[in-house]
């Protein structure tokens, strides 16, 4: 289930979220449900069919009760909807909410299942994701009657649709929808007070602290860089770059965004090397920034606090109030 991420307009798929129709016919009729963008055809009280972000159609509790997460971005989002106490069982580096996930079971990486973990577990579903997930553990997850819902991240939008999806899943529309709207008019605000500047900063983006990589086109670094009002410096077809650092120096970054999940030492030494280069505009001005890479870079609503961290650090001018 692995792929590379495919960012379109952040716009389209954010248009008409949130619709919901339900119909009911008599029973061994089938009808077709649109459901947030998850189409369902339900046949019975207890199974409803339904067909996923990769096209597979899935047969599913109707109201699922023993969830299993298979990434940190799915964790996450079922939280953020209150479902919580639906997950039976989480992966390994899913941590937030931390006080939340401290004690829940873990069925290992994302990239590396444990698949008797999963199994042990009893879920009647679990959610996965297409850019990470061996394709080989979701198939026999589901050779084992397992149902296995996967999403496909590709930019914000997608994120927000998968917000209702799941919330569908879960029997949680209203809640899910209260946390779309909540992250649109973030995400408006946001876009508003930097349409207020005609300025957009070049930007670099390292992540991590070796070797030096960016972000290309392709990524929701760039969606991020860009909604926030900057010039990502390193877009482009490649979606993690490698750069030396005579290239970066080259580039002349007016702010630069240090981000990694390494703390302590190691995460400020690299900005004290980098603030060395007094003649970088960034350093020269005081723009060298730390953020943690998990709301930047994980599919989950915190990408919208990314978003106004970053429209802070690139427009502090539009936020002095």
């Amino acid at each position: 289930m692995t792929s590379g991420k495919n960012t379109k307009n952040p716009r389209t798929s954010m248009i008409g979220l949130g619709f919901f129709i339900r119909k009911r016919f008599l029973a061994k009729i089938l009808c077709l449900v649109v459901l947030g963008g998850v189409v369902v055809e339900e046949g019975g009280a207890d199974v409803r069919t339904v067909t996923d972000q990769l096209g597979r159609r899935i047969a599913i509790p109707v109201r699922p009760e023993r969830v299993v997460s298979l990434a940190p971005s799915i964790t996450e989002i079922i939280f953020a909807i209150g479902q919580q106490s639906r997950l039976k069982g989480i992966t390994r580096y899913s941590d937030y909410p931390p006080e939340g996930t401290a004690n829940m079971p873990r069925v290992g990486s994302f990239t590396r299942l444990d698949v008797e973990k999963i199994i042990s577990l009893k879920p009647d579903l679990c959610i996965g994701v297409k850019d990470g997930n061996p394709r080989e553990v979701i198939e026999r997850l589901q050779s084992l009657g397992i149902p296995v819902y996967a999403v496909n991240f590709r930019n914000i939008g997608s994120v927000v649709e998968t917000i209702i999806e799941i919330g569908g899943l879960l029997d949680a529309d209203e809640i899910a929808q209260r946390v779309v709207q909540k992250l649109q008019d973030r995400i408006t605000r946001v876009k508003n007070r930097v349409a207020e500047s005609t300025s957009r900063p070049g930007v670099f983006f390292q992540i991590g602290t070796t070797p030096i990589v960016s972000a290309g086109t392709d990524t929701f670094i760039h969606e991020l860089i860009t909604l926030s009002g900057g010039r990502n410096l390193t877009e482009g077809p490649i979606p993690y770059p490698r750069l030396s650092k005579e290239q970066v120096l080259a580039l002349a970054p007016e702010v630069f965004i240090i981000t990694s999940m390494t703390r302590g030492g190691a995460f400020e030494q690299v900005k004290a090397e980098w603030s060395r280069w007094t003649d970088m505009p960034a350093v020269r001005n005081n723009r060298i920034f730390l953020m943690e890479s998990n709301i930047l870079d994980r599919a989950t609503p915190r990408l919208v606090d990314g978003l106004e961290m970053l429209a802070r650090h690139i427009h502090p001018q539009l936020y002095e109030e």
